[in-house]
């Protein structure tokens, strides 16, 4: 970046979130005009039948830091943030987030990821490192996103406590090296493949502790499909990508 300041991209994959978006570009255009960022915003939309994507073209008509890809139906936040990546990279992003649209992703933490990138890869919002954690939960739901996080740190061996965090800043060269077209994952098993296949090629990884919020308008795009998909992804990354790491080791 040549001691300019990065060009941040945040990302937010959307599908009925017209309740929220106006809000959330409106609050992320004051944190970047209050920290200097020099921030754009895009908005995936997965043909939202609630009108989001019209929303997000009247924002971006009246801001050119607003950006919109449409997509034809709802595949997936993997499917989606893969074509946001590329969208990203191609507009001259230095830094590219990952952010939820309905405010469980505080957008007053957009400034620390994006200052803790000067020293990592790939930074991560974490819940699950001292001063992180979650609100408006209930036990049940705690213990699941606990458990799960455990269960992927444990299979896939790897020093990283909140692996199924969505709250995330790459710097370009790590998507650039990527496989994109390789990552499998279609619904929040994504979280755990990226940040997987990034400490497989060395990339630096840090985490920065957050506050995650329940959202409090809309619906949660939460379900046993998405679960289970992420469950069952978490061996199959081990047995196939680590081998490949043993073989290369000569393991």
């Amino acid at each position: 970046m040549s001691g300019r300041a990065p060009v941040v991209w945040v990302c937010i994959p959307t599908y009925d979130e017209a309740d929220n978006l106006e809000r959330m570009a409106g609050a992320l255009s004051a944190v970047f005009a209050r920290e200097g960022i020099d921030g754009h915003l895009l908005v995936i939309d997965d043909g939202s039948p609630d009108g989001t994507g019209a929303i997000a073209d009247r924002l971006a008509a009246d801001d050119p830091r607003v950006h919109v890809l449409h997509r034809a139906a709802k595949s997936g936040i993997g499917p989606a943030y893969r074509d946001g990546f590329r969208t990203a990279l191609a507009g001259g992003a230095d830094l590219i987030m990952e952010m939820d649209c309905d405010f469980s992703h505080d957008p007053g933490d957009v400034p620390r990821l994006v200052a803790a990138a000067t020293d990592a890869d790939l930074v991560l919002g974490s819940r699950y490192v001292p001063g992180g954690g979650v609100s408006d939960w209930g036990l049940v739901r705690r213990a699941i996103s606990r458990g799960g996080c455990l269960y992927a740190r444990l299979v896939l061996g790897v020093p990283v406590e909140d692996l199924t965090g969505g709250f995330k800043c790459f710097r370009r060269e790590v998507l650039e090296a990527l496989p994109l077209d390789e990552v499998s994952a279609r619904g929040y098993g994504f979280q755990i493949e990226m940040t997987y296949r990034a400490l497989l090629m060395g990339f630096r990884v840090t985490e920065v502790p957050i506050t995650f919020s329940d959202r409090e308008m809309g619906r949660s795009k939460m379900s046993r499909g998405i679960v289970l998909e992420a469950a069952t992804l978490v061996p199959r990354l081990r047995l196939r990508l680590g081998r490949g790491r043993r073989r290369a080791s000569g393991a």
